[in-house]
Parts: C-alpha cells; structure tokens; sequence
C-alpha cells in the first residue's frame, strides 16, 4: 500500500463532517431572527433536579447568549421547597395549583429559593464564564405583590404568603443584560401593602417579566411534552394554538398547568412574539425549540388581527 493509499481522503473527511455542518446552517435563519432579542427562560420541574439537566440547562442558555441573544432565567423550586418543608414538619398544600404558604413555610420558601436553587444555578451558569447574577423580586423592586386570593368553587380562599403581581420594575435586569450578563431571577416579592414578603408562582412571574421585558419569546420548561390535544385520552401534543384557543381551553386545563398556560396567555396578548411550554425532560429542549425548523412542545401566538372570537 503506497503512503498516498494511507492518507485519509479530503472528501472522506468532509463527508463525516457534513452533518455538523447542516445542524449549523438549520440553525441561522433562527439565530439571525433571535439575535439581540430577549428570551425568558422559566426553569423548573425535573430540569432542576437531575444533574445531568440541569447541566445541559446550563450549556442552552450560554449558547443562547453567546449566540447573541439575552436570556433572561426566572426559576421556581417546587421539588426543593416540598423537601424542605418536609425537614421542617411542615405539610405541603396545594389549592388551584398554588402552593398553600403560611408564614413558617414562607421563610423556608425564600432561603431555599434565594439561598439554594438560585446559588446552584448561577454556580452552573458561571462554570462558562462571568456570565450569571442572581437576584430576587425583592431586588431593586423588579417584582411587587399583593396577597393572592384565588377563587375556587365561587370563593375567594386564603392561601396564605403567595403574592399576586401588581407592578414590574426591569430596571435591574435590563441594566445586568447591557453589562452582557445572564440575570437569574427567584420568584419571590415584597408588597406595598403590607411590607411582607409574597411567594409568586414562577410561572406568572417569568409572563410578567417577559411581558415588562418586551421579549421576543418566553419559553416554560415543564414536566410534560406540551400541551395535550384530549388529555388522558390522547397523548397527541398541540404543537402551535392561538390567545383565543388558548383562552377557550383554560377551563379544561388539569390544576398545574393552568399557571404556565395563563402566564403563556398573558406574555402573548402584552407583546411577546411567542410563548412555549417544552419537556424540560429532554436535554438542550431549549436549542431544539428556537433553533430547529420541526421544534418541540406547544407554542403559543397572539391572534390574528381580527380574530378575537
């Protein structure tokens, strides 16, 4: 066999390449129409508690901001806080798919929110660089509530510490996001009221800053593949539906994804181009979703001009 035999052929090598290559070139109409635009990422679910999730988490929304958009991570800690309290004797409850928070379970809420999952992932984010700061809604005032009282079977009930959104200041992120930083938020926040500090569900909180952000998508990672067109009798995901058909299937909805569909209906009818609820279960869900033509989950639009009924 002559040395020129031994030598790996150009094209061979090229060959192997070529699927690498296209995955890029798939990708740039979607990074040319991303590019500058913010995206907030609300994490939760199995996402934060399998390691090897969490640290692909973590690759995604670097991508996402070298790639030259600016990520913006809202983030809850329902299996962290039920663990929690669970080391406190305190019972987990919850009532139209919040979480029933007393004053005990609210000081174990903030230092698990604030002191446990937020330190985790700003640490993941930062194994990548100076990228992460983490702050609260209590931060600069970027989150202010009022007591919540949700409405069940007619009646206004008390849930206790959980917050209802009343104003948004994004002074502090977009300040973090022109310093080229990746803001990670917990969703807890002071009130005006009274001074007490709210628990807010993360999902209404990551709409809300979306909406006050003007971002170009709010993205929700969640424990299912999407919304299911006729759950439990068919396990065929909507993959894209309007504000109104959004709106007409709310009532139906199962008790925990109300707040992530809601937050997706209000993020969309106050300027946000696209809300999307994906499996947090998958790894890179979030590179598959924006950067893919096919995508995954449930996408939600705003209506077209006119269609409103």
């Amino acid at each position: 066999m002559s040395e020129t035999d031994k030598t790996v052929q150009p094209g061979a090598r090229k060959h192997t390449a070529l699927p690498k290559a296209q995955t890029l070139i798939e990708a740039l109409p979607w990074l040319t129409r991303h590019h500058g635009k913010t995206v907030v990422i609300k994490f939760g679910g199995n996402a934060m508690i399998d390691e090897e999730l969490k640290a692909a988490f973590a690759q995604d929304v670097v991508f996402l901001h070298h790639a030259g958009l600016k990520p913006v991570v809202v983030h809850g800690g329902g299996p962290q806080i039920s663990k929690a309290l669970d080391r406190h004797g305190i019972v987990s409850e919850f009532k139209a798919g919040l979480r029933v928070t007393t004053e005990d379970a609210m000081d174990v809420v903030r230092m698990v929110l604030a002191g446990q999952v937020q330190r985790e992932l700003v640490g993941l984010l930062n194994q990548h660089g100076p990228l992460a700061v983490g702050l609260t809604g209590e931060d600069a005032h970027t989150i202010t509530a009022t007591k919540h009282r949700p409405r069940i079977e007619g009646e206004l009930v008390d849930i206790g510490r959980v917050g209802e959104i009343t104003e948004i200041d994004t002074g502090a992120i977009e300040a973090l996001l022109a310093d080229g930083r990746i803001p990670v938020v917990s969703s807890i926040a002071r009130s005006q009221d009274d001074h007490h500090v709210y628990n807010v569900n993360a999902d209404t909180a990551a709409a809300a800053l979306a909406a006050a952000l003007d971002a170009e998508t709010l993205m929700v990672l969640t424990d299912v593949e999407g919304l299911y067109e006729d759950w439990p009798h068919s396990d065929e995901v909507i993959s894209r539906l309007t504000a109104t058909e959004l709106e007409k299937l709310l009532p139906d909805l199962a008790s925990g994804m109300v707040p992530k569909m809601e937050g997706c209906l209000h993020a969309v009818r106050n300027g946000v181009h696209t809300a999307r609820v994906i499996d947090g279960r998958v790894q890179h869900s979030i590179l598959l979703e924006i950067f893919t033509d096919e995508g995954i989950g449930t996408m939600v639009v705003a209506d077209a001009e006119g269609e409103t009924d």
